[in-house]
């Protein structure tokens, strides 16, 4: 079945939205000349929140939070053998399988307000995620904290082998600042202080800007200011990327060559590097019906995975995962049980019904009633603007028809969705998971009970889908604190024994770090000769890449 994506009305609008939002925004197209890179999310209004901690947040939604703040050290997640790129942090030692991290703190940088950036900075901003486990969204374990002239000592309970990658990009804030601040989880930070090159200039719901300081640790960027659109949906975006209002952006856009590249082909071009990652359907496991793996596991079964990469992603996007245990190929080949290789999964209604039928459900003409005789109903949720995701779903919605099933999809904003994600307000979402060097931080992401949160409490970073399994939580804890690959192997291999019987996300795509941008103004953007960076500008890396940026002759 071929479904439509937009309408034509869908396409006028958001061509009156970009139109109106170039009108509003005179330099929108000064780019080089004028010094202004223009940044476009397609993730419509915004409220002002600068807190660089909160996933949730305006500068989080929109990425401007990257290019404020800075991290110890830049971590290339397209080239994950790549040592990381010293930052605030010039060198660093782990000891004590990884249990110990010695770092060294760079002098000379300092925060937007004059103040010098200190090792004391660092030691508290891992001291206020100790504190407040609000902000400390990766749940990582600090321990004890010591400082010695520039150098910071930071101890945890076990290894930290597999959070390396979260603790050198996590955002460094200014002790003398947020000692002050009463309720650092929840304070909108309406005037950040980073130690970034940018500061923050104007707010509005739709359009941010910042600009460049008057000095910086590094020599400063040839970017002068960084406008942040959020245009309404990713129509609107596609738009604004075509005719030149938006030159760098993360969006799904349908037909790409006949809507966007082929508009100016000499400088409109696409950067879409795989990583291990996922996107899938996260089921509600603590909402009945969906807290039985049986129905689960029939739902994975009949998802039609080839429709989703070419209806849904267009071919290109997300790259169909179609391996039982969810994990990429080929990308995660050696990664993978040895009893899982070859297992592929194919659409398959009988087998669907065979395994409904084993646990106790029955079909009732083409209505599916669960085992107290109740009819089945699925109410899948995705951002009214994602016409990837929305598609995506419409698909699944007809796929789980076929075994009785009666599926909804709902359409709320950005904002309303991610608040039904973190207080597990929903009983099934398309959503991803964490890239990684390795699975682990799939299966972690979904599966670890260190992140679980009952039902109605917010501050959740994973394991949407409230996954609880105390052996699978223990093997996550096993390949964290292995010694050597031979263990970590042997724990992952039982891991995804545990996800193919339990399904608590059907994985259906794998994730990719890309972007979309202009060469017309702006030169040295990373791409497939130059891959120093992910081009998404929401990435930990989005600071690199605008400190590359000169403008075009």
């Amino acid at each position: 079945m071929r479904l439509r994506r937009t309408s034509v009305l869908a396409v006028a609008a958001a061509l009156l939205f970009s139109a109106a939002c170039s009108a509003t925004n005179p330099g929108a197209n000064s780019g080089g000349t004028g010094g202004v890179l223009n940044v476009g999310m397609p993730n419509g209004p915004q409220t002002e929140n600068n807190n660089p901690f909160l996933n949730t947040s305006a500068a989080s939604s929109l990425g401007y939070r990257r290019l404020i703040f800075e991290p110890l050290a830049m971590v290339n997640e397209t080239n994950p053998t790549e040592k990381p790129k010293p930052w605030l942090a010039t060198e660093w030692a782990w000891s004590d399988n990884y249990s110990k991290l010695s770092l060294t703190i760079r002098d000379g940088a300092t925060w937007s307000d004059g103040k010098p950036l200190t090792a004391e900075d660092v030691a508290f901003t891992f001291e206020l995620l100790k504190k407040n486990p609000g902000l400390n969204v990766d749940s990582v374990p600090y321990d004890a904290i010591t400082t010695s002239g520039n150098k910071v000592e930071v101890g945890f309970p076990r290894s930290q082998f597999v959070n390396q990658k979260k603790i050198f990009e996590q955002l460094i804030v200014p002790k003398h600042i947020w000692s002050t601040i009463a309720n650092p989880s929840t304070d909108p930070v309406k005037t950040p202080v980073g130690s970034g090159p940018y500061t923050l200039k104007t707010f509005t719901s739709q359009t941010v800007t910042l600009a460049v300081r008057d000095s910086y640790w590094q020599e400063l960027p040839k970017v002068k200011e960084v406008r942040y659109t959020s245009y309404s949906d990713n129509n609107a975006q596609t738009t604004a990327l075509a005719t030149g209002a938006a030159e760098w952006s993360f969006v799904f856009i349908p037909n790409y060559e006949a809507v966007y590249t082929s508009k100016d082909p000499a400088h409109h071009k696409l950067y879409f590097p795989p990583v291990l990652g996922i996107h899938g359907l996260w089921f509600n496991t603590k909402v009945a019906p969906w807290d039985n793996p049986a129905l689960r596991r029939a739902v994975n079964m009949v998802i039609n995975r080839d429709d989703i990469f070419t209806q849904g992603e267009a071919g290109y996007f997300y790259p169909k995962v179609d391996n039982i245990t969810g994990i990429p190929t080929p990308a995660g080949d050696s990664y993978i049980a040895p009893e899982f290789k070859d297992e592929v999964v194919t659409v398959d209604v009988e087998g669907a019904k065979k395994e409904l039928a084993a646990a106790g459900f029955t079909l009732q003409g083409d209505k599916l009633l669960d085992p107290s005789g109740k009819p089945v109903t699925l109410k899948m949720t995705v951002p009214s603007g994602w016409s990837d995701y929305v598609t995506n779903l419409e698909i699944i919605k007809d796929n789980v028809s076929k075994i009785g099933i009666e599926a909804t999809v709902d359409l709320p904003n950005a904002d309303a969705w991610s608040k039904a994600l973190d207080t597990g307000d929903f009983q099934a979402a398309l959503h991803w998971t964490n890239n990684g060097p390795t699975p682990y931080d799939i299966y972690e992401n979904i599966m670890n009970g260190a992140l679980y949160k009952p039902i109605g409490e917010g501050g959740i970073n994973g394991n949407y889908g409230r996954y609880e399994n105390p052996e699978a939580t223990a093997l996550l804890n096993e390949y964290a604190n292995a010694a050597d690959d031979a263990a970590r192997n042997a724990a992952l291999h039982k891991i995804q024994q545990i996800h193919v019987r339990d399904m608590p996300v059907a994985i259906t795509s794998a994730a990719n770090a890309g972007g979309q941008y202009s060469t017309k103004n702006w030169v040295g953007w990373p791409d497939k000769e130059n891959p120093y960076a992910p081009a998404q500008p929401t990435l930990e890396n989005a600071l690199d890449v605008v400190m590359h940026l000169k403008p075009a002759a």
